[in-house]
């Protein structure tokens, strides 16, 4: 980390009202100080850290490029631990891209996506766990995945993870040092300290492995699939939910003879989904395709949102559908509420052991309960943030399952009255295991997969 970097730290995609190129390394500030023309004449090398001083960007011959702000931080109160400058220009896109190649002109190098992230990690100042956590919170698609991300990256699962690792090391060293003293230190009746301890670190990780399909969820959003015989309203349920005419909506059936994919944002809850052809047996080569690609997407969702016809009486089409989801998280909506209801009581009985909400789709009434049932079936009606963490990341989740298999090795290792020396090879197993969620044991290879998700100047 010898070198320093450079980067445009906000959109390139588009022109905004500013700009920041940022640069992070020991020749931050005296590499600044030769593009920087100050309009009071004072050297960047020169002032006090956390300072906002007022000038130009000049290029190799000392043409001025843009009037900027440049705001000093010195190392080590900064985001990477290091010299940081932060160029605030206009926010065009070619002005920005000159004040960085006047950057990199200079003695800059061009950064790596999240390379400035990882710099912070690397010095100590958040963990792995926190750095992946300003990627979720880039990419929040929704409010409950923001605060989830906000509060890993607050440190809420280091913690947790660290109070783990503690407990099972203190039982690691108390074993070596007892093993290297017999004489001072005795393991007599000390299996039962161990099973205690390690009954409440299962405990722990059991709890945080319980959030993983809530907090991806979160994160990704609710893979929702909706199912129908064909003119049920599923297309004028997608388009009420998206607010716009994604689907075409036609009286003639077997209009929608493909999935359409929308993601929207209901309530606070991604939801992605899925409007597929009509089920029913058809003759058309093309429409049954359709058919076979709804069957495929209902097997792979979070959710099913079977859309009845209420104004109709169910049919083999709808037992069709029914034998298809009767293993899965299902919604039913009986659609066309606005309508005579010429469902049967017989038939409403069958649809018991499902959540059923009226809706109109035409009529975009019964929507808020809709919204109300699918948090019932995710989130027991709310989500909490008080104490709660959500495990929203796969390699989290892996390693953590890793984990518990160690620590239930050292229970069955009692059980079978193993020597306490036996015992540790798992206890650190799991120690390891644990760490590498907060990057105290990663692999270069692993830290630079990780970073290199992440958006350039981040």
């Amino acid at each position: 980390m010898e070198h320093t970097i450079a980067a445009i730290s906000t959109s390139t995609m588009s022109s905004g009202g500013i700009s920041i190129v940022r640069m992070s390394g020991k020749d931050a500030i005296e590499i600044a100080d030769k593009v920087f023309v100050s309009k009071k004449n004072i050297r960047l090398s020169e002032v006090e850290s956390h300072t906002v001083h007022y000038g130009s960007i000049t290029d190799r011959n000392g043409n001025i490029i843009d009037e900027v702000l440049a705001v000093v931080m010195r190392a080590p109160n900064t985001y990477t631990r290091e010299d940081v400058v932060e160029i605030d220009c206009h926010g065009g896109i070619l002005v920005t891209r000159k004040v960085l190649e006047a950057l990199i002109g200079a003695g800059a190098s061009p950064a790596e996506p999240g390379e400035f992230t990882k710099r912070a990690f690397l010095n100590g100042r958040i963990d792995l766990s926190q750095a992946e956590a300003v990627i979720d919170v880039i990419n929040s698609k929704n409010e409950y995945a923001l605060k989830s991300s906000v509060s890993q990256l607050d440190g809420k699962l280091s913690e947790k993870i660290k109070e783990i690792r503690e407990m099972i090391l203190n039982h690691v060293a108390y074993i070596e040092a007892a093993l290297d003293d017999p004489e001072h230190i005795s393991l007599d009746n000390y299996v039962q300290n161990i099973l205690n301890d390690v009954d409440k670190c299962v405990e722990s990780v059991n709890k945080l492995l319980k959030t993983s399909d809530n907090g991806r969820i979160m994160r990704d959003g609710i893979r929702t699939v909706i199912l129908g015989k064909t003119n049920a309203g599923k297309s004028s349920l997608l388009n009420a939910l998206a607010r716009e005419e994604r689907a075409i909506v036609t009286d003639i059936e077997g209009t929608t003879r493909d999935v359409l994919e929308e993601q929207i944002n209901l309530g606070g809850i991604t939801l992605n989904l899925t409007d597929t052809a009509g089920i029913r047996n058809t003759d058309d080569y093309v429409e049954s395709i359709g058919v076979e690609k709804a069957k495929k997407y209902a097997q792979e969702a979070d959710l099913i949102i079977f859309v009845v016809d209420s104004s109709r009486p169910l049919d083999k089409n709808d037992e069709e559908i029914i034998s298809l989801i009767k293993d899965k998280k299902v919604l039913v909506l009986l659609n066309k509420s606005d309508m005579k209801r010429e469902i049967s009581r017989e038939d409403l009985s069958r649809l018991e052991r499902f959540k059923t909400v009226s809706v109109s789709a035409k009529n975009e009434t019964g929507l808020e309960e809709l919204e109300q049932a699918i948090k019932e079936m995710f989130f027991e009606g709310k989500i909490s943030f008080n104490e709660e963490i959500y495990i929203t990341n796969v390699r989290h989740k892996n390693l953590l399952s890793e984990a518990l298999d160690s620590l239930n090795m050292v229970k069955s290792g009692i059980e079978l009255q193993m020597s306490e020396d036996f015992l540790t090879i798992d206890l650190m197993t799991a120690y390891e295991k644990l760490g590498m969620i907060i990057g105290e044991e990663v692999e270069d290879d692993l830290a630079d997969r990780i970073f290199s998700k992440f958006c350039m100047g981040k």
